[in-house]
Parts: structure tokens; C-alpha cells; sequence
């Protein structure tokens, strides 16, 4: 150990790698970074690490192994994409706790992440567009207009991601078609760190995407006959509302675990469970039904959707605010027989 070090507990540098990331990083981001430094944290309780200074290789060897093994949340052994996503947050925060005189500012090069094969770090989960659209009908006939429902047609429609959607304010919608850069209906997504909502991309994910007259019209009825009629902490009129304020992220995660059971429409459960007895009936347990998806979900469906319609690449990237790359590998869930046949479309016959 140098005798440079200043001693500190681990919880502590934690929340101080927690409190820095303010200036460059979204509340999820850091919610997630700090969420995943958790068995860690855990880990150096259990083996008596009261302080980083004495933090070594082979603990940091020892760790990889008891939570690859699932230690630290009392699962089954975890995915090699989640430990390889948590031992790259653990690698950032000890380059911090080296900057921070914690632990030897090399040590972080101790730390090796798993190689991944071809696909093993995207997931493969998706709301199919098919089933996004079975699912709105649904709502437009037996729930139109309500908060379920105008959540789900925005994140189909703008593709945006569900923090986007969190934060727009009901000025943020031009439902009449006003605005001058624009023929129809628009909602404006505005990074606004200050008062709680920022965009992943910061200040380049500030932009006007189009929707459509019938998606303005039911955004209408919700503002007039469902809304709650409130502000949020920041006194700012958020356009979808609990009677609290604005929700929480956790909310539209929930709306579509619940919405996305078969079971919830009336139709029979395509797992053989019995309705009568499945946890997952229990909306706060909606997760556990196998068909239940997310709004990642939503996303990677709209993705695909435009993929399939042949929407040029650019398009999709500006309105979506995400790089082809990301796009391609953590969001497009369309075949190889569809890509193959959709590119002998734009080929020449033999």
C-alpha cells in the first residue's frame, strides 16, 4: 500500500464517485452506476474491506468470481453481459478512487472485463410492432386516451426512449400543428438537467419530432378529461401527470410490463400457467410474465419497424437521437432472412 493513500471507506468513495458524476451524466446513468456498486459494496462488508487503501488484485479477482457466481443479491449465477457491465462500472470508479488518492491509480488495469461473442451483450428481447399495434387497438377501444394509452402511442411513434417522454411539459406539444418548421403535430424534447429532466445525450438529444393528427387528437382528451391537474417539484406542467406530479421513471416501466401481458387483453396465456394462481397477474409483479416487455422494448420494435419499411438510415438516427451502431446492434430484431431479402431488393438480378 503507498504511503500516498488516504484511508476511506468503501461506501464512502462510492458516493463520492455517485456525487461527481453530476456534471456529465444523467440521474439514470449515475442511479445505474451507483445501483451496480452495490455487491461491491457488499462484497467488502463480507470480507471485512473497511478500507480501499489495502485494496488489492487478488480482491478484485475474488470479487469477479463470488458475483459471477450470483453472490451479493441471492440469484442464480449471472449472465457474462451483466458481469461484464458491472465490472466495467467497478473499473470506472476505481480509476476515480485512484484520481482521489483511495486506491493505486493503476489498480483499475488489474481489473479485466470478460470477452464477449458476436451478439452476447445485446439483448434479445423486443416488442414485436405487430404486438405494439394489437396493443394500442386494444387501449384505443377499451381505455382510449388514457395515461396507458398516450404513454405507449408516444414511445411508438417517436421511437423515443421512456426518460425522453418523462420529460415533456404540456408547452412542449404543439398538437395544433403551428409551429413553423412543421405540417402537422410535434412534441419537443428539451434537456432540462436543472429541474430533473435531462436526455441521455444531453443537449444533442434536444429536438422536434413529428406526430401524428390522430396521436394529437387522443393526447387532447387525455390533457382534457384524464390529466391531473398538477404541477411538478420544479413548478413546471409536465403533460403526463400521477396525482403526485410527474412520474417517476419506474411508472412507464411499469405501464408496459403490465399492458404487454397477453392475459391483461383477455387472451389465453401462451406459457400454459394458470391465470388463477400466475404471480404475474399481480400488476406489481407484471415483470414476471414472460411476454411482459419494456420500453427499451418499444424502441428496439420501432426500429425494426422502420427497418423493415426501408426508412433511410439517417432519418431513423436523428429522430431515434442514437448512432447507427447502436442502433444496428442493441435495437434492430429483424431476421437475417429479413435483412438478406431486403437487400436483394436494392441488388440487380444475376
Amino acid at each position: 500500500m503507498s504511503d500516498d493513500l488516504e484511508p476511506i471507506a468503501p461506501v464512502d468513495a462510492v458516493e463520492m464517485f455517485h456525487s461527481a458524476m453530476e456534471d456529465e451524466h444523467s440521474e439514470s446513468t449515475r442511479r445505474s452506476e451507483h445501483y451496480r456498486l452495490q455487491s461491491f459494496i457488499q462484497f467488502c462488508d463480507e470480507e471485512d474491506i473497511e478500507d480501499l487503501n489495502g485494496l488489492s488484485g487478488r480482491d478484485l479477482y475474488r470479487f469477479r468470481t463470488w458475483r459471477r457466481e450470483g453472490k451479493g443479491d441471492g440469484r442464480e449465477p449471472i449472465k457474462l453481459v451483466t458481469l461484464k457491465s458491472q465490472l466495467a462500472t467497478l473499473r470506472r470508479f476505481l480509476r476515480f478512487a485512484g484520481d482521489i488518492d483511495a486506491v493505486d491509480p493503476n489498480l483499475y488495469e488489474q481489473l479485466t472485463l470478460p470477452t464477449m461473442k458476436n451478439g452476447e451483450d445485446v439483448s434479445d428481447t423486443t416488442l414485436k410492432p405487430e404486438r405494439t399495434i394489437e396493443i394500442l387497438d386494444y387501449l384505443e377501444s377499451a381505455q382510449p386516451a388514457s395515461r396507458d394509452h398516450v404513454v405507449l402511442l408516444l414511445l411508438w411513434e417517436t421511437g423515443a426512449r421512456s426518460g425522453a417522454i418523462r420529460s415533456l411539459d404540456l408547452d412542449d406539444c404543439d398538437l395544433d400543428g403551428t409551429h413553423p418548421r412543421f405540417s402537422g403535430p410535434a412534441v419537443h424534447f428539451v434537456h432540462r438537467p436543472e429541474t430533473g429532466t435531462p436526455l441521455k445525450n444531453h443537449e444533442s438529444g434536444t429536438r422536434w419530432n413529428r406526430i401524428s393528427q390522430k396521436t394529437a387528437r387522443f393526447i387532447e382528451d387525455y390533457i382534457e378529461y384524464h390529466r391531473d391537474d398538477v404541477t411538478d417539484e420544479y413548478g413546471r406542467d409536465p403533460l403526463l401527470t400521477t396525482r403526485y406530479g410527474r412520474p417517476v421513471a419506474n411508472t412507464f416501466r411499469k405501464t408496459l410490463y403490465r399492458v404487454t401481458r397477453p392475459c391483461w387483453r383477455g387472451e389465453g396465456c401462451p406459457h400454459d400457467r394458470d391465470i388463477d394462481s400466475c404471480e404475474a397477474v399481480d400488476i406489481d409483479h407484471a415483470s414476471k410474465c414472460p411476454s411482459s416487455r419494456s420500453p427499451h422494448d418499444v424502441r428496439s420494435g420501432r426500429v425494426t419497424y422502420y427497418r423493415r419499411e426501408d426508412v433511410p438510415r439517417r432519418i431513423v438516427q436523428d429522430r431515434l437521437n442514437a448512432s447507427e451502431d447502436i442502433l444496428s446492434r442493441h435495437y434492430d430484431r429483424r431476421s437475417d432472412r429479413e435483412q438478406a431479402e431486403q437487400r436483394s431488393d436494392f441488388l440487380p438480378d444475376l
